[in-house]
């Protein structure tokens, strides 16, 4: 993946960098990332798209559709590729959504929208839907596999609480797990429904953070596991992610709810895991208490 600065990027259009800012806060695009330093980083796909479209002689509002429209293109590709059962144009549409975006908004903006339309489309029992979730839990885990080994000290214990592999919500969690990997952390995930022995499984990995991820587990059956973990490590930040709706159906006690986005809720886990290794004894709680409410 290709990133520009904001100087770079507004070379590239033609325009100051004050008119590049200046479109993001009016239009939301482009839409940069931002480097450790918080600096904008531009995806030159993006970029591209936009220029061409003002070579054209279109108005900034109108390039902007364009580009937008061409952008999103990819998803489309993608669940036309998903609804015929088609896994070769699937791994090409997302590889071409990649020389466009970085790895985070391709798996949000391309690959899970592409899911969850087509399970709008033909309802999570249909035979597309069982196609296109394997498919799409297994291009996860296969880049997950992919990822460099951590260069930081961050550890995360990732508690899984989706049904299987069909449950929308998994590849939700495979995305999140990602994401984390390629932040630096090293995440150890486990099903909520294992509970004994725990002690052996943290030994080794010795987590900064919880993150209790999935809503198809009753609420007991995930505070067991919590418990499970806090005897095994001590108290520790803990943190709850779920998908979309499954967020307003999520009550707790002494748990962080993340954002309902993988690449944002990654970030906020990172900041905890962080800070709990610089705050031991200020960042950590108890385990949170799991209220019932038909999650």
């Amino acid at each position: 993946m290709r990133y520009l600065k904001t100087s770079e990027a507004a070379a590239l259009l033609n325009v100051s960098p004050n008119t590049l800012r200046a479109w993001e806060r009016r239009f939301g695009f482009p839409r940069p990332q931002r480097s450790p330093g918080r600096h904008r980083l531009y995806t030159h796909g993006e970029i591209a798209a936009l220029r061409d479209a003002l070579l054209d002689g279109l108005s900034i509002s109108s390039a902007v559709s364009r580009a937008r429209e061409g952008l999103g293109a990819d998803t489309n590709a993608l669940v036309g590729a998903l609804n015929a059962f088609d896994t070769a144009r699937a791994d090409a549409a997302l590889e071409g959504a990649l020389a466009l975006r970085s790895l985070d908004r391709a798996v949000q903006e391309v690959l899970l929208t592409a899911l969850d339309e087509v399970a709008r489309r033909h309802g999570t029992d249909s035979v597309q839907w069982a196609y296109a979730a394997r498919w799409g839990n297994s291009w996860l885990s296969r880049a997950q596999r992919l990822v460099s080994p951590s260069i930081q000290s961050v550890s995360v214990v990732l508690g899984d609480a989706s049904r299987d592999d069909l449950d929308p919500d998994a590849a939700y969690i495979r995305a999140l797990e990602l994401l984390l990997a390629r932040s630096g952390a090293t995440v150890l995930g486990l099903s909520v429904r294992g509970v004994s022995n725990m002690s052996e499984a943290l030994s080794a990995h010795r987590p900064d953070a919880v993150v209790i991820a999935g809503g198809a587990l009753a609420d007991d059956a995930v505070a067991r596991w919590a418990y499970a973990v806090r005897l095994a490590t001590g108290p520790l930040p803990v943190a709850v992610f779920r998908r979309g709706s499954q967020r307003q159906r999520v009550r707790t006690t002494g748990a962080a709810i993340l954002p309902s986005t993988p690449g944002e809720a990654a970030r906020h886990l990172m900041e905890m895991a962080s800070h709990s290794i610089s705050n031991p004894t200020t960042t950590r709680t108890t385990a949170p208490r799991l209220l019932a409410d038909g999650a």
